[in-house]
């Protein structure tokens, strides 16, 4: 009879127990994390997406005058990978929070060294890096979904944007990338395996010495001396030198190189250059 009723007793249990397990169901507002290569590595964004749902957002739901998480849930984060500048400010490399003040005519964007602001009485201004005013616009459609993204992506600069109900803000992100990569080809090229071929381009994209460029372009040769890239950038430089001769028979010297590696997109950049040139 004992045993009787300890297995009635942990039957009992047992059913107790698969009514207490958790339910799994969406968030109402799901988390997001974006990550855009920017510069040398990238910037990194973590954050919650409440929807609209019918609500009155600006001014009623998010308050004007009052520091936001600028999301839903758990803080809104942002990773720089390198050092960038913000309003002004140089960043360094690191984590830091996202907060907004929204207001009507004017919005503060703020980076801070919080980062785990979910509510107004947490925030600390002594802990700002950056404020920065931005001013709202109205989107000519409603953005159901909040929305963060980086969006005008070159080398060295991008936009921060975010988009809620009808508004837009967006905040221009810079990095320098140059000098950072000059000391790179400086340091490359005093040392004993010298890249050659990648210094040369990055001169000739960027608007640096191009004889020096072109001075590069023939020891990258020298080190591989199939190599239809180098061909067909060198050819480049020597236009842009005014060359147009030296460009030409360079170019034609690429589309044999080309052609014995049966690379027809060489080939047709050659052509297309030569084209240009005549």
């Amino acid at each position: 009879m004992k045993k009787y009723f300890t297995l009635l007793a942990l039957a009992a249990c047992l059913h107790t127990l698969s009514y207490a397990q958790t339910i799994k169901t969406p968030p109402p507002s799901t988390p997001q994390t974006v990550r855009q290569d920017f510069g040398l590595s990238s910037i990194e964004l973590s954050y919650s997406r409440p929807n609209v749902r019918g609500r009155k957002i600006f001014g009623d739901l998010v308050p004007f005058g009052k520091v936001w998480r600028t999301g839903a849930n758990q803080a809104t984060t942002l990773t720089f990978g390198d050092p960038v500048n913000i309003g002004g400010t140089t960043i360094p490399a690191g984590k830091y929070g996202l907060l907004t003040i929204p207001g009507t005519d004017q919005w503060t964007v703020i980076i801070t060294h919080q980062l785990d602001v979910t509510n107004p009485a947490a925030y600390k201004e002594d802990q700002d890096v950056v404020r920065i005013p931005v001013k709202p616009e109205q989107l000519p459609f409603s953005m159901e979904t909040f929305t963060i993204l980086f969006a005008d992506v070159t080398a060295n600069s991008c936009e921060l944007q975010i988009l809620w109900d009808n508004v837009f803000i967006h905040v221009p992100i810079t990095t320098d990338i140059d000098t950072r990569v000059m000391t790179q080809i400086d340091d490359a090229l005093n040392k004993d395996s010298r890249p050659y071929f990648t210094g040369a381009l990055y001169y000739l994209d960027n608007g640096k010495d191009l004889n020096k460029a072109l001075e590069w372009f023939d020891k990258a040769i020298a080190q591989n001396p199939n190599s239809f890239p180098v061909y067909y950038h060198k050819a480049r430089c020597l236009a842009k030198l005014g060359k147009k001769q030296e460009a030409i028979s360079t170019a034609k010297k690429g589309i044999e190189m080309a052609q014995k590696a049966n690379n027809a997109d060489y080939v047709a950049l050659n052509e297309k250059l030569i084209a240009s040139l005549q």
